[in-house]
């Protein structure tokens, strides 16, 4: 089945399975890599994409799902090179460790930040509720995201 979308601001049409899920979509045929698989359940988060300006987990969506959808990756965070603000501010405030969960824990403060430009750190731990971090203990994610929340 035929199936065109932009993503990251680049134009797509692909022949798939009418079951391939959009996350086996990204890795395997736009080779956009950094969209992870962690579960398969959509428990994890870290398969969290932008699709029409709303966050979702790209493991619970089939491709075909997509036709004509306007979705952001990680890939399309940084501009010419340079890290978006809510990356730079994950760097800075050490909000990861693995790095496994990280796409996802920033596509989702991206959400947030662009509906909130001001969370308290009670809506912050909530807007991520659904992303697992295995490794920091979420500190430091919600410092790197209240730091991003001054530069955005």
């Amino acid at each position: 089945m035929e199936v065109s979308m932009t993503v990251n601001g680049t134009s797509y049409t692909h022949d798939v399975e009418p079951r391939t899920l959009l996350v086996t979509h990204l890795r395997e045929n736009l080779r956009l890599t950094g969209t992870h698989v962690g579960c398969d359940t959509s428990s994890c988060g870290a398969c969290t994409i932008i699709v029409d300006g709303e966050t979702v987990k790209s493991c619970t969506l089939l491709a075909v799902q997509c036709e004509g959808a306007e979705i952001k990756t990680i890939e399309g965070m940084a501009e010419n090179g340079k890290l978006h603000p809510i990356q730079e501010s994950f760097r800075e405030k050490h909000g990861l460790q693995c790095g496994f969960c990280t796409p996802g824990m920033i596509l989702s403060s991206w959400q947030l930040l662009e509906r909130n430009p001001n969370p308290s750190e009670d809506e912050i731990r909530h807007s991520l509720e659904g992303n697992f971090c295995r490794c920091t203990g979420y500190q430091n994610i919600v410092t790197a995201v209240q730091d991003a929340a001054t530069k955005v």
